[in-house]
């Protein structure tokens, strides 16, 4: 399954987002890939970092996810929620957890 999302974090999948976006992948029974819409970047390893980041993705940017496994749907959900959300909301929510 895949889903189309903008990115709307200020940094796009830069540094932070993109640990954020990789710690959330690594949460799910699923083997997840991203790759911009626009562009002819093949899709990479939504788990590895170093891979996220080198894709160079921008905030307002439409990125394709795609997933497969058990959790490949509930994995989708939780990755479009975070790249739907502005950086400084999910770093408050990380912090009130704590």
């Amino acid at each position: 399954m895949e889903r189309t999302v903008t990115v709307v974090p200020e940094d796009g999948l830069h540094a932070r987002p993109a640990a954020t976006f990789v710690e959330t992948v690594t949460e799910f029974d699923a083997d997840v890939s991203v790759a911009p819409v626009d562009g002819d970047d093949e899709p990479v390893d939504a788990a590895s970092m170093l891979a996220v980041t080198s894709l160079g993705v921008a905030t307002g940017e439409d990125v394709r996810l795609v997933a497969e496994g058990d959790d490949a749907e509930a994995a989708l959900d939780d990755l479009e929620a975070l790249l739907s959300t502005p950086e400084t909301e999910t770093t408050a929510e990380s912090s009130s957890e704590t």
